[in-house]
């Protein structure tokens, strides 16, 4: 089958797309669906500094963040010529392998020892490398010098002798004297040569030499992040200089597939950290699998680094979550300047005040708040998960970046059906979907509409009863305005955190006029989720209904900017802007919403209002009434319609003309009529008489031809 994301261009080959190297999303049909009516990659506007490239193309990756990045390419070098000349271990970087304790230190002016024993825990450590050039480990791969020393020792580059003398990688397993155990050792990790991932280093062999294991792995060429990072320092002056946040998170994308295969099989990765992830030609790649570990594993060492490592890990052993957590520190890691990672901030992040980006991008900032909680069970509970709303953040931080909507799909809410565009509607606020994998999500799909208590008598009979019935019952009695029964169905739900019943609960207290309550629930959906865009249209709700017009107009920008799919925050904007008096900035935001939509026609409208009509009297400017005509003479209106629009643009152009600003150099006429009073009120007159024969209401009729002749201007008898 096809890849169903958009825009890539692959197959999906055992499980797997052959361009973009993930798996399928969880509801294939809807992706597909997405995928059929959004929009092919373009060209972005005038100014952006990130261009999309097509596929295939030798200017750099596409393919990484779902092709919505630009990748600069890395130039290839010959492996040979990448081992290190003077293989050693500065000082600073010698620790115990046991306790963590700085070893091999200088003393007293003379130089640490190499090699030796921790003074802490008596534990050995060596730091000179086991193996040289010409060396032949196994009888077949025949060492050509060291690549990096590791949390193992020395990692060393070979050529197979056996296979076409294809480059491989050698790695530590195990040191020790103890055959028996080595062979056990040995034998006990040959289930990595089982894993199989694009983006996932294959491990070709085990093989041991001189008592000590080794694994060997594919030889991956390119360059580690943490590479890319000390390149971006140097070329700075030395000072730190973080990945852009859309190509961060672009890279981490890419490798979190790789480590939610990884859980499918049972397996925790343990050690992400920009070392271990290398950017290839085509993709990304987790290198050294030598700290994966069998989820039923309690007794093997654990390896990990710190400043990465969940604080939990030696209490609970290796997890899902700490394996999220790694992600979440390799993420902030790459796209801030984290000082203090490994000490201050070992288990936390800085304050959101204290870092620009963080300040800049608060979706970003909570997604990693939720990726590195103390609590395990506060983190998100897949690597699916993770990537998802990292996907969502990635959107709005391009959008942001560049100016441009980047839409996309939902795995958890349904596609807002509606606008609000008068006012905030909790109504219009998207639905929530139910889960694929809950056992009544068969029935769910299969449940008529109808009746209230119909619909819930057939929910009761469910032939089984899970969260997702109480859930739909809930949203069916808030639609009816049963506040009091939807609560009584909430409160059936245990509390284990599940993040919809505040949506619900959000959305109740909305519809009563409690909007800061509303606030405290959506505020709460947008810390579980905070790659969507649907908790933060609900915060703008929430916002404008108790009148924060500057709260209001942020939410409403972002989700506006982002995704297209949300008309209710385009209306949402254009009413707080006006609120706060930026009659340019409200017409603007209207302009968000794209001819496709439903509510394009009436969105026009609205801005052909605003620009001619100011909720403070002010006197409207000639290029707002010029804009204003523009849209009253495009715009596919019926008659009456297009008779109101016109009274309000010329009454407008009357108002203008009638506070004696000049009009020399300006367009000569409005809406086919010359700029002057005495045409302008003829145009006004006639646009009177035409609505007024529009309409069927005697009184109003009456009411229009009155204001018709007192617009018309005197004439000498």
């Amino acid at each position: 089958m096809n890849c169903p994301r958009t825009p890539c261009s692959g197959v999906i080959e055992d499980g797997y797309c052959t361009v973009c190297g993930l798996a399928p999303p969880r509801s294939t049909e809807l992706a597909s669906a997405v995928a059929a009516v959004s929009p092919a990659p373009t060209e972005p506007p005038s100014g952006s500094t990130t261009p999309l490239i097509p596929a295939g193309s030798s200017r750099g990756l596409t393919r990484i963040g779902g092709g919505l990045v630009h990748v600069p390419p890395i130039s290839m070098a010959d492996p040979s010529e990448i081992v290190l000349a003077d293989p050693s271990v500065a000082e600073d970087r010698r620790f115990c392998s046991a306790c963590d304790g700085p070893v091999g230190r200088s003393r007293n002016g003379a130089p640490g020892r190499a090699n030796g024993f921790c003074p802490v825990c008596g534990h050995p450590f060596a730091f000179t490398p086991k193996l040289k050039p010409g060396d032949l480990v196994g009888g077949q791969y025949e060492i050509v010098g060291c690549l990096a020393h590791g949390g193992l020792g020395w990692i060393y580059l070979a050529k197979d002798r056996k296979v076409s003398d294809r480059w491989v990688v050698l790695k530590g397993l195990l040191n020790t004297s103890d055959t028996s155990a080595l062979a056990a050792a040995l034998a006990e990790r040959r289930f990595l040569a089982e894993v199989e991932h694009p983006n996932i280093v294959k491990i070709h062999n085990f093989t041991e030499y001189d008592g000590d294991g080794y694994i060997v792995m594919e030889y991956v060429a390119g360059v580690s992040l943490r590479k890319l990072l000390e390149n971006r320092r140097a070329d700075n002056g030395g000072r730190s200089d973080p990945l852009p946040p859309s190509l961060a998170i672009a890279y981490m994308l890419d490798v979190l597939p790789a480590i939610e295969h990884l859980h499918s099989m049972g397996l925790l990765y343990c050690d992400l950290k920009p070392d271990n992830v290398i950017q290839t030609a085509t993709s990304m790649k987790l290198i050294d699998l030598g700290g994966v570990y069998r989820m039923q594993d309690r007794t093997s060492p654990i390896y990990g680094t710190v400043g990465y490592q969940a604080p939990e890990i030696a209490d609970t052993g290796p997890t899902i979550a700490t394996d999220v957590f790694t992600v979440g520190r390799t993420l902030a890691a790459l796209c801030i300047d984290f000082r203090g990672y490994q000490g201050q901030f070992r288990f936390d992040l800085p304050d959101q005040q204290d870092v620009e980006l963080f300040s800049r991008s608060d979706s970003l900032y909570r997604f990693l708040l939720r990726a590195t909680a103390r609590r395990p069970e506060d983190r998100f509970r897949s690597c699916d998960e993770t990537a998802e709303q990292l996907t969502g953040v990635l959107r709005e931080v391009i959008a942001g970046e560049e100016g441009r909507p980047v839409p996309g799909t939902s795995h958890v809410f349904n596609i807002e059906l509606s606008s609000a565009i008068q006012a905030p509607d909790p109504r219009t606020l998207p639905s929530l979907l139910v889960r694929a994998d809950d056992p009544a999500a068969a029935f769910l799909a299969s449940l008529p509409v109808g009746d209230v208590d119909e619909q819930l008598a057939a929910l009761d009979a469910a032939p089984e009863h899970t969260i997702e019935i109480d859930l739909r019952a809930a949203s069916i009695l808030l639609d009816a305005a049963r506040f009091d029964a939807a609560e009584e169905r909430l409160a059936e739900i245990p509390d284990d955190g599940d993040w919809r019943t505040d949506w619900l609960r959000g959305r109740a207290c909305l519809a009563q006029d409690q909007a800061r309550i509303a606030e405290a629930h959506f505020g709460r959906v947008y810390e579980a989720v905070p790659g969507e865009l649907a908790p933060k249209l609900a915060l703008g709700f929430s916002a404008e209904q108790r009148n924060d017009a500057t709260t209001s107009s942020r939410w409403y920008d972002i989700v506006s900017r982002t995704d297209a799919g949300f008309p209710s925050a385009a209306f949402g904007l254009a009413r707080t802007r006006a609120a706060l008096g930026d009659r340019v900035g409200a017409g603007s935001a209207l302009d968000r919403v794209p001819t496709t939509s439903s509510t394009f026609v009436e969105a026009q409208l609205a801005k052909a209002r605003l620009m001619v009509h100011a909720d403070d009297g002010s006197t409207p400017d000639r290029e707002a009434i010029d804009v204003a005509a523009s849209i009253a003479e495009r715009l596919p209106l019926d008659d009456k319609r297009r008779a109101e629009l016109y009274v309000d643009v010329l009454q407008g152009a009357l108002v203008y003309l009638q506070a004696g600003v000049a009009v020399n150099g300006q367009s000569p006429e409005v809406l086919g009529r010359p700029f002057t009073e005495r045409d302008v009120r003829f145009g006004l007159e006639e646009a009177l008489r035409s609505l007024a024969r529009h309409t069927t209401s005697t009184a109003e009729r009456i009411a229009l031809v009155d204001r018709a002749n007192r617009v018309r201007p005197r004439t000498l008898t």
